[in-house]
């Protein structure tokens, strides 16, 4: 199934600013290494700050990984099994019990292209700067955290396929729910919300 995601909330970038940074954060995460695909996507600006958080880019675009959109059908399958909209025994049949849903996306969940390049509709990047409060041993902390922005309107288009023909009405739930949720940094804020339509073929 394709899908055309319209974003009606700006998205914020995810991927550190400093190219250092960023590989240390994804060797950390995959110790077998990373592709050169994911090293060439670093951007190279030295002005960016070692705070900020950026997009990926080929050719000077920006785009969303294959395995971002993973996660987020990772998180939209734990709200499920929050939430009363499906049984435990209807979510047991498919595997997305909050034990066995990461591993059915991981298995069954599949998406193209590798890169989902983002088109700006005309809009441009700008910065959104806000305040991060965390609670340490010493008290409250507070920093600032500033992430490139893409604006409302932003599109793309992702291939979605799976090997479990059952999962389908859940995966279109997963989507519908990005209109409450989004998805990428700061989502909890409302940041990502974004809807969705099938693509004809």
């Amino acid at each position: 199934m394709k899908a055309r995601i319209l974003f009606i909330e700006p998205v914020l970038g995810t991927l550190a600013g400093d190219p250092e940074i960023a590989k240390e954060f994804i060797l950390s995460k995959h110790p077998e290494g990373i592709s050169n695909d994911e090293v060439e996507a670093l951007t190279s600006d030295e002005a960016l700050a070692k705070a900020c958080t950026v997009f990926p880019r080929i050719n000077g675009q920006p785009f969303i990984w294959d395995y971002q959109w993973k996660g987020f059908f990772k998180e939209a399958f734990l709200a499920f099994t929050m939430s009363d909209r499906y049984t435990q025994d209807s979510l047991k049949k498919v595997r997305l019990t909050k034990y066995l849903l990461k591993r059915t996306v991981d298995l069954m969940i599949f998406i193209k292209p590798r890169r989902a390049i983002l088109d700006l509709n005309g809009g441009a990047v700008t910065w959104c700067e806000r305040p991060l409060v965390g609670q340490t041993m010493r008290g409250e902390r507070i920093s600032l955290a500033r992430s490139e922005e893409l604006p409302e309107g932003t599109t793309c288009e992702i291939e979605i396929s799976t090997m479990n023909q059952n999962l389908w009405p859940y995966i279109r739930d997963a989507l519908d729910y990005g209109e409450l949720k989004g998805m990428l940094q700061w989502r909890n804020s409302g940041k990502g919300r974004f809807v969705w339509e099938k693509v004809d073929e």
